[in-house]
Order: C-alpha cells, then sequence, then structure tokens
C-alpha cells in the first residue's frame, strides 16, 4: 500500500500539535446564543482613528513594497511610546516591525534555536510558542509555575535546574497567558541573573504590561537591564488596540540585530503592508486613552467573574494580577477537554480547556474576560450555574 503523502513531510512539520482552543471553537462555532469566552480577544473592532489612518493610506495608493524593518514613522512611534510607558530614552533603531507577535515570536526562535536546542519556557502557556520551537526543530522544555491559595509563583531554582548545555533560550511570558501570573521586579532580576550566568538568550513576552491592575503598568525587563544583555521582546498590536485581525506585531532588540532580523523579515513575510503601518503609527499615538478605558473595563470584568464563581464554592482560582484571563479548576471534574466541550453544550458558554496551555490541563479552564460586562456577567452566571448541577 503507497504511504500517505503526509510521510514525506518532515516530522516536525507533520506532528505539530492541533491547538486545544481551536477544537473548542470548531464544536461550538455558530450556536444560537453562545457566550464566546475561549479566544484571546475582546469584542470591541478596531477603533476608527486607526482604521481611517489606514484607510486613507491605503486610497493614497501606499500600495507598493516597503521597508522590511518598517517604516520610519512607526519605529519612531514605537520609541515614542515606549518613552511614554517605560520612563527612559528609546531610538527607532530598536524596532522591528513584524507580521504579528507569532511571527516575532518565530523570528526569535529562528535567531536563536534549531535543531538539537532546547527553550526553557514557564508553564501554564500560550501553546503557540511550544509548538513553534517544535517545528523549528527546538525541543520546548517547560517548568512550571507553582500554584497555590496565594497565586502563582515562579520557583527561579526550579528554572535553572532545568537549564542544560543544550539550552539556548528563556521564554518569560509576563503577565501571563492563561494564569494572569505577573512577575515582581525581584524575580525579574533573578530570572536576568540566572540568564547572564548561563550565557542565554530571554525571549521576553510582555504583550499585557499594560493590562496590569496593579498599577500604571506590570513590572518587566525593561526595568532590569543593562543595554548588552541577550533580551529579545517580542510583542503585537493585537491586544492593546484591538487590532487581532490585523496581524501586525514588532521586535525590541539590540541596535545591532536590525540587519540580522530585516534579513529574517526578507525572507519570509518582506514585511507589513504600508498602509497597514500607518493605522499602527495612529494606534501608538492617539491610543493611550484607548487602552487605560480598555484597561478599567477588563479590572471590572476580572472582578465579575471572580466573585460569581466563588460563590459557587467549587471554583479554585487566583485572582489575576494581569492580563485578561481567569485560569481556574472545578472541584470534581478532572477531563476538561470533554468539559469543555460539555458547558459549550449545556451552559452555552465557550472556554478554553487547560489542556490547550500544558500536557495534562491539572483539572483547569481559562476564560478570556475582556468582552462587554453584561456578558460577562451573563456567562459567569451560566458557568455557575453549571457547577453547581454536577
Amino acid at each position: 500500500m503507497p504511504a500517505s503523502i503526509t510521510s514525506y513531510l518532515r516530522p516536525e512539520a507533520r506532528l505539530a500539535p492541533e491547538s486545544g482552543i481551536v477544537a473548542v471553537m470548531n464544536h461550538g462555532r455558530g450556536k444560537e446564543g453562545l457566550i464566546p469566552l475561549w479566544a484571546g480577544e475582546g469584542d470591541l473592532p478596531t477603533p476608527d482613528f486607526i482604521t481611517m489612518a489606514a484607510m486613507e493610506a491605503l486610497g493614497a495608493g501606499e500600495t507598493f513594497y516597503t521597508w522590511q524593518r518598517g517604516i520610519p514613522e512607526l519605529r519612531e512611534a514605537l520609541a515614542r511610546y515606549h518613552r511614554r510607558h517605560f520612563g527612559r530614552d528609546f531610538a527607532a533603531e530598536e524596532f522591528i516591525v513584524t507580521g504579528s507577535g507569532m511571527q516575532s515570536i518565530q523570528l526569535a526562535i529562528d535567531a536563536i534555536a534549531g535543531a538539537g536546542d532546547e527553550i526553557v519556557y514557564l508553564s501554564p502557556a500560550w501553546p503557540n510558542l511550544a509548538a513553534a520551537a517544535g517545528v523549528a526543530g527546538a525541543r520546548p522544555v517547560p517548568v512550571h509555575l507553582d500554584w497555590s491559595g496565594n497565586g502563582w509563583t515562579c520557583d527561579v531554582d526550579k528554572v535553572e535546574a532545568a537549564i542544560t548545555p543544550r539550552t539556548r533560550a528563556l521564554f518569560v511570558n509576563t503577565p501571563s497567558n492563561p494564569t494572569g501570573w505577573t512577575a515582581d521586579i525581584e524575580t525579574l532580576k533573578a530570572l536576568l541573573s540566572m540568564a547572564r550566568e548561563k550565557g542565554i538568550w530571554i525571549v521576553a513576552d510582555e504583550i499585557y504590561s499594560l493590562f496590569y491592575y496593579g498599577g500604571r503598568r506590570a513590572p518587566s525587563f525593561m526595568d532590569v537591564m543593562e543595554p548588552d544583555d541577550r533580551i529579545l521582546f517580542v510583542n503585537s498590536f493585537s491586544k492593546n488596540w484591538a487590532m487581532t485581525g490585523w496581524r501586525v506585531g514588532w521586535l525590541k532588540v539590540h541596535p545591532d540585530l536590525q540587519a540580522v532580523f530585516e534579513n529574517l523579515i526578507q525572507y519570509s513575510t518582506s514585511g507589513v503592508a504600508q498602509f497597514m503601518q500607518r493605522g499602527a503609527v495612529a494606534a501608538l499615538d492617539h491610543g493611550d486613552a484607548f487602552i487605560a478605558s480598555q484597561v478599567e473595563r477588563a479590572h471590572q470584568a476580572r472582578d465579575i467573574v471572580c466573585r460569581i464563581l466563588g460563590e459557587t464554592g467549587r471554583a479554585r482560582f487566583s485572582v489575576p494580577a494581569g492580563a485578561f484571563y481567569l485560569y481556574f479548576s472545578i472541584d470534581g471534574v478532572t477531563d476538561v477537554r470533554q468539559a469543555a466541550f460539555d458547558i459549550v453544550d449545556q451552559a452555552n458558554v465557550g472556554l478554553a480547556p487547560g489542556t490547550a496551555f500544558e500536557e495534562d490541563g491539572a483539572g483547569f479552564f481559562r476564560i478570556c474576560f475582556h468582552r462587554r460586562l453584561d456578558q460577562v456577567e451573563e456567562s459567569a452566571n451560566r458557568l455557575a450555574t453549571w457547577i453547581r448541577n454536577l
């Protein structure tokens, strides 16, 4: 019998895992009255001040090849944005525009790891990092965050114990998707010190830095690093400015790495459409008030869902310090993948099973609460009823 055509593909591509989030989404997509809390995005379309800037550029004929690293105006806007929010000087030469935060991660992996290498990351985690490392031929190595009633914590000694001679990088997402764990300054210092000592890179995913409920923004590696530290920052326009479908992101790198990453973009996407970059400039320069309103709404939504689920007496969670997710377990529920399908069918709420974020799922689910407050309250009440009826 002839071999399947897929057998001729690279094993890394052939065996790339199916998204556990998408599986539930496909099950419930189109179900009447369902409240979808499964994907990591809000419910608002991109604001007019961003879309109009892109439309004007499109109308003006900005449809040609453009700068691979990003138009100068956007890289300068990124520098201004970082100066406002991180309180020190930044240069346009530190920024590379990418075709999404996901491409930023892929480029970071391409630059530092390949076949036979290892990338250590903190788990539970957004699954795309581990999958992208695997497709590149590297081995993703999870180090589980510790959980207790007092919240999620990172044991730096456990991270250090996972480092081997094959380790090329440590991937740190803070505030975290899915847990909401947010590293404090001392943890960031300890992780950076360890990375320096071991001679490895840090890939810092701080996409939710402004979705932080303990102050103006979350602590950042930018607060503790030196200019020559081996840190690549991956980020995206998706979350802050309701631009998930635009697929525009950025990398913050040492200026000496500009040419390297420009080449990597040349040999992948060859750059981001110029008219889309004009929208991104508008987002950075005029979007701070929009971000603040979204963070405040997410803060209220967090408190609503935590209160309602907490009142069941059967949902176990730590109130997230950042991002816009609640990672929770339900007493007596162990098969979270099947339960996610059941919740779609019986409660008309879409959420993601913990098996999408860590190998065994540890009995957890993830809710994205970045939606209208009435929908958040309704979905939490539906879930609470489902839990009480178990």
